[in-house]
């Protein structure tokens, strides 16, 4: 039997061919459907949802904008039995809305524990980083320092559901908007960890050398739960009709 998890829903902009990333997104054609998403973004937190998953490549172009910092000031953590071990915070310091990075090898460069962001779907998210065991042990104590959770789910590769399980054990989470990129999203769906669709959809066809919904997609029926339009764009809700059983 599948662990218990958190619900995820898959929240995106797409163009009308299916991409999620690319120039189109800039274009003055896509403003409303940014605006969109960004409206269906609070209203979801303001429903429940616990916070938001990217990968690493979004939240760097997102938030972190490639910023590093000089491991070379920080003490490397010990392995303890061959293992790094994770480092969580007490119940009463983790604040129950949170940006959750898949940064498999520890690549970003963070400055705060939390999200600094103009719109307060995002503002004051707090950072917890998903790892692998494959990571520079100076980044843990550069994390330690500025108070970020972290916890690791596999040696080289994201175990996905066991992340999902992790999170749902040790932390307050139900349900979480997954939000990209086309990579991450990919692994979401083949792990089966994709409940919801929430596509809001940019009156655009995309470049052609820009990413898919899900990269490496496979074979997944989904049911439309809901459409609705807007000033051009076009809303879909969609569920997932063999999902397994997931916490909402």
């Amino acid at each position: 039997m599948m662990a218990k998890r958190p619900y995820i829903i898959c929240h995106m902009v797409t163009s009308i061919d299916g991409k999620v990333t690319g120039d189109f997104l800039s274009c003055p054609e896509a403003a409303e459907a940014c605006e969109v998403y960004y409206e269906l973004n609070r209203r979801y937190k303001n429903e429940g949802a616990a916070g938001f998953i990217c990968g690493r490549v979004t939240m760097e172009s997102s938030f972190t904008q490639g910023w590093y910092p000089d491991l070379s000031a920080y003490e490397p953590k010990k392995k303890v039995c061959g293992y790094y071990m994770n480092f969580l915070l007490d119940s009463d310091l983790m604040t129950g809305n949170y940006a959750i990075a898949f940064d498999s090898k520890g690549r970003l460069g963070w400055k705060s524990a939390f999200i600094e962001d103009s719109d307060p779907g995002y503002d004051k998210a707090q950072i917890i980083e998903v790892l692998t065991q494959d990571c520079d042990p100076r980044y843990l104590t550069y994390l330690e320092s500025l108070k970020i959770p972290y916890f690791f789910a596999g040696d080289t590769e994201i175990d996905i559901e066991y992340a999902l399980a992790y999170l749902c054990d040790h932390t307050d989470i139900n349900w979480l908007l997954l939000e990209g990129g086309s990579i991450i999203n990919g692994a979401f769906l083949r792990a089966g960890c994709v409940d919801e669709l929430s596509l809001v959809v940019a009156p655009l066809i995309a470049e052609k050398e820009d990413k898919p919904l899900f990269f490496d997609g496979e074979l997944t029926p989904f049911e439309l739960k809901d459409s609705t339009a807007k000033d051009g764009v076009a809303v879909m809700r969609y569920v997932r009709n063999d999902k397994n059983e997931a916490v909402t």
